[in-house]
């Protein structure tokens, strides 16, 4: 990345005080200044002498947030308990709300202007600034879900790697796995859209019954997206990558990390038993699972914790 940029980046990027969460850590606003408007964060510190590692936490898809909540699935708190328990093991983090999400909606673009490579430079230019403080020893990308292939594709600036709940193919592919499900006739429908696009053309003509899906707008995103298969992205990783799967998860399967670990086998995959999308443990109760991802209280997964903490510290 260019020095002008980084320096750009330094100079707009501010930080304000907030309330102290806990003796062991406290925590900052941060905000990230882009050409398209203000993108906004939290960082959390340990109270820790002498140079510390740091995480750069990428929610997932939707209207996710930067502490793992979302207006439609729920409260559940998930990306900002990972911050608080990694700041009790000496690590830092900075967790975000991406752009058009939570206090950042205003970076938005026009929908028929936003691309998925978009969300992938907003990371680089978190990593451009983390690489000038020199409070840290360490950077490492943790992305959750769709988090996942964002910081997946932006991790050759960093130290290490970490995905959980990622998915193992590319969106095109899950895609037509989830429509799948639909009767034959919705299939025969989406099917080829899915395909031209993949194959980088637009189409006109798109079915009313379709057009949240596929309208014209969104279909430069899709296009974009379409293009970046975390199966090949994790191959080309030369920096310590954990892959973490959740065996309760509704939304993603164990299958996806065995695709992505089997893609980098210098990977280390790890299974958490019992561990759902929001990062809870629940039981095989799929209306308990669904109900996790609305009770903020209840804690993460210890052995997620255990997991990332030895992986940023051991590799």
């Amino acid at each position: 990345m260019k020095l002008a940029i980084t320096l750009l980046l330094i100079l707009s990027t501010s930080f304000l005080p907030m309330s102290k969460e806990n003796d062991m850590f406290s925590e900052l606003e941060i905000t990230l200044s882009t050409q398209t408007g203000d993108i906004f964060g939290t960082m959390t510190i340990p109270e820790k002498s002498g140079k510390i590692p740091v995480a750069l936490i990428i929610a997932g898809s939707g209207p996710t947030d930067r502490d793992g909540n979302n207006p439609i699935a729920g409260k559940n708190n998930s990306l900002q308990m990972l911050a608080h328990e990694l700041a009790k093991n000496g690590i830092a983090s900075i967790r975000f709300d991406k752009r058009g999400i939570g206090e950042s909606v205003a970076a938005m673009k026009e929908e028929s202007e936003l691309l998925f490579n978009d969300y992938i430079l907003d990371v680089e230019e978190w990593i451009s600034m983390l690489k000038q403080d020199e409070r840290f020893s360490s950077i490492t990308i943790i992305g959750h879900s769709e988090g996942s292939l964002i910081g997946m594709a932006a991790s050759s600036y960093t130290d290490k790697f970490i995905s959980i709940a990622g998915a193992g193919e590319s969106a095109d592919k899950t895609l037509k796995r989830q429509l799948g499900a639909q009767p034959k006739e919705i299939q025969d429908l989406t099917f080829p859209i899915i395909d031209k696009l993949k194959d980088g053309s637009r189409v006109e003509d798109v079915n009313p019954m379709l057009y949240s899906l596929f309208r014209p707008s969104i279909q430069p995103y899709l296009i974009s997206w379409f293009n970046h298969d975390p199966h090949e992205i994790i191959g080309t990783l030369s920096i310590p990558t954990l892959i973490i799967q959740g065996t309760n998860d509704l939304q993603v399967t164990v299958e996806d990390a065995q695709i992505l670990a089997k893609a980098q086998p210098k990977a280390t995959l790890t299974l958490i038993e019992n561990m759902n999308h929001v990062l809870k443990i629940v039981d095989e109760d799929p209306q308990q699972n669904a109900a996790s991802y609305n009770i903020p209280d209840l804690p993460i997964s210890d052995e997620l914790i255990k997991s990332i903490v030895e992986h940023i510290y051991n590799n």
